[in-house]
């Protein structure tokens, strides 16, 4: 296996391929080969302050079928400033248009979650896996020793708006896994639904890393607190819709914030919907 850092994203624009590496350093990723993830994640920055990272100041890509909003450094997208969040590498907010989509490519050592806010969302993989999630649904796929897969909106008419999230995994290689669920049915109004964890709590995929990813769902004027957990102390906060208080800083669609340590205070001046990451 090669030290230099393979995972990219394969753009087919105009019948041309063009390769964007995600921001991994050589020296991060052999760090992760030998398996410290552990070193590496306690040199992402964490604050007991609520911190937004507001939605007009991600990077973003704008081609012919592809919309996107980097919240850290992702493709051609580089600020040393956001990097990513403890285990959080990447989220990356996509709107596909009709037919579009992300050809075959690689990747390995990395949990991807896929969350489809509206539209579908069409799955092929090395490893014989495909089928379409829809709005509301998601998908988990550990990379591990390696895998080939892509992804592309299916629909002729309508664009595709998903969440893309990468986390790095306790540890380099494994026997890649795939899973697709739809948790409407737990869905908790007014609270948090969870949606991927490390030990599969709540009916939840269990991803190969500690933490805690669940959809938030708030109508107006309800409030959430969220208490810190001793194992799980760091939040990140994305937003999808709606307009959030969060700790007394306002929060719309496409910001995200970051806490650690002390409790989350919510209350929706709107009708809210959002993700809630909780890490080690």
């Amino acid at each position: 296996m090669k030290d230099e850092p393979e995972d990219g994203i394969v753009f087919l624009t105009n019948n041309s391929l063009t390769t964007l590496c995600v921001d991994v350093s050589p020296q991060e990723w052999r760090l992760a080969q030998s398996l410290h993830f552990q070193k590496f994640m306690k040199t992402i920055p964490s604050t007991e302050t609520l911190v937004k990272r507001p939605s007009d100041a991600r990077g973003r890509i704008d081609i012919d079928w592809l919309h996107g909003r980097y919240s850290f450094s992702f493709g051609d997208y580089h600020d040393p400033a956001h990097r990513g969040f403890r285990a959080l590498r990447v989220i990356n907010e996509d709107r596909i248009e009709p037919g579009g989509g992300f050809g075959t490519h690689p990747h390995r050592s990395m949990e991807i979650i896929t969350y489809v806010i509206e539209g579908e969302l069409e799955h092929k993989d090395s490893l014989g896996n495909g089928g379409i999630i829809k709005a509301g649904q998601i998908q988990y796929m550990s990379a591990g020793d390696g895998v080939l897969h892509s992804e592309f909106n299916p629909s002729p008419t309508n664009r595709a708006h998903l969440l893309q999230i990468w986390m790095l995994p306790r540890h380099a290689g494994g026997k890649p896994l795939y899973h697709e669920a739809d948790p409407g049915a737990r869905r908790v109004k007014n609270g948090l639904t969870t949606l991927v964890s490390g030990d599969g709590r709540d009916d939840s995929i269990a991803m190969r890393q500690d933490g805690v990813i669940s959809f938030g769902d708030l109508a107006a004027g309800q409030n959430l607190t969220v208490e810190p957990d001793a194992e799980l102390p760091y939040l990140w906060l994305q937003v999808i819709g709606g307009t959030l208080d969060a700790n007394g800083v306002t929060l719309t669609s496409g910001d995200g914030a970051s806490l650690g340590g002390v409790p989350l205070v919510l209350q929706a001046s709107v009708d809210s919907e959002f993700l809630l990451f909780q890490l080690s």
